[in-house]
């Protein structure tokens, strides 16, 4: 299938587009550009696991705000910017080299559903967990990750009926308001976000209502908008409701487990253990959605359940019945380290597999031999 994507956001077309159009120039035309994908995101890791290190537990910035140096501030700032360029011009770097392939969409794509939770993970620790003074609540924290997930879903649920990827305004403006926090916060230090700014709110606060009000009021009506524009258009891929309905399924059961062991948890597991508890949900999420992405580009039916509800059913209901008792946090560790090896086993085998289809390599212009 062809891909087509729409931007209307003025952000992006009057002064991110020109900024990207200088940048590739400068791109050596041999590099391949899933290596520029790549790069990106290989960035982003590596600048939250810096952060995890010095703030394991979302503290730091409350309790002891000196605790994370300036210059990670300053590279954090440094590493988004460098992934959204990189994100930015890839595409335009594969149109150039006239190498856009499916596999470098779906490594796109599939690549952001899971930087998408990374980047508000990192972000946490710059407005710190709530310390009955300042900072944010682990359930706020798990709530906004939800709506930026749930966002990310709703632009892909809508390429998957309009064959059209609408780019939700929210990234741009997303990633300068993350570059820009992170700026301030190296330079002023992270008591800018424990002190009241207007009227008695924190800037938090009104981050979170900001992030609120762009996806009830902004994202999610324009989809419903551009389904319903295709409807009448009569370009919709799914003739019926169901099959329409049918990518949603899965996340939105995702979701609802995922919030029943928030919820009745009997060690309270996300206040215990939220880096590894967001973290899994982000992987989590990442993987249901890149199934979603491949039915939408190879135009096949996906499946009602995704295979991992199941053992995250079996995991919460072990966890809120009481049968795991304190063993809750260390199997917690467990799931998360085995749904993460098995969310990157299943990127290497579809990617692997792709470049085979395709005769071609992930991270090279060469064309492969042919047997």
């Amino acid at each position: 299938s062809q891909y087509s994507a729409v931007d209307t956001n003025p952000l992006s077309v009057y002064v991110m587009q020109p900024i990207w159009n200088k940048i590739i120039k400068i791109v050596p035309l041999w590099i391949a550009p899933n290596l520029l994908t790549f790069s990106g995101f290989v960035m982003i890791l590596f600048n939250y696991f810096l952060i995890s290190f010095y703030d394991w537990d979302y503290t730091a910035s409350g309790t002891s705000p000196g605790l994370i140096p300036t210059w990670v501030w300053l590279f954090s700032a440094f590493t988004t910017f460098c992934a959204y360029a990189l994100d930015s011009i890839d595409g335009k770097h594969a149109r150039r080299t006239q190498s856009s392939t499916p596999l470098g969409e779906l490594f796109d794509h599939g690549l952001d559903s899971w930087a998408t939770s990374i980047f508000v993970l990192s972000f946490f620790s710059v407005c710190s967990r709530d310390n009955g003074k300042t900072g944010v609540s682990v359930y706020t924290m798990y709530i906004y990750l939800s709506i930026v997930l749930f966002n990310f879903m709703c632009s892909h649920w809508e390429k998957y009926n309009t064959g059209v990827l609408f780019l939700p305004w929210g990234y741009d403006i997303s990633q300068v308001v993350l570059i820009a926090a992170y700026l301030l916060t190296s330079a002023v230090g992270v008591e800018v976000w424990q002190k009241p700014l207007l009227l008695g709110y924190y800037i938090t606060d009104i981050l979170v209502v900001l992030l609120i009000g762009f996806s009830l009021f902004l994202s999610f009506p324009q989809t419903l908008y551009n389904i319903h524009r295709a409807h009448l258009k009569k370009t919709l891929k799914n003739d019926s409701l169901y099959e329409g309905l049918l990518p949603l399924v899965s996340p939105l059961l995702l979701f609802v487990l995922l919030t029943v062991w928030v919820v009745l948890s009997p060690s309270n597991i996300l206040a215990k253990q939220p880096r590894l508890f967001l973290w899994m949900v982000g992987v989590a999420f990442s993987n249901v959605i890149c199934k979603v992405i491949i039915c939408q580009m190879s135009s096949t039916r996906p499946e009602l359940f995704h295979w991992f509800l199941f053992p995250l059913a079996l995991v919460v209901y072990a966890a809120i019945s009481g049968l795991l008792g304190w063993t809750e946090e260390a199997v917690l560790a467990v799931f998360t380290a085995l749904v993460t090896a098995a969310h990157v086993h299943y990127g290497v085998c579809v990617g692997m597999q792709l470049s085979e289809h395709l005769n071609i390599y992930i991270f090279s212009l060469k064309k492969r031999v042919q047997e």
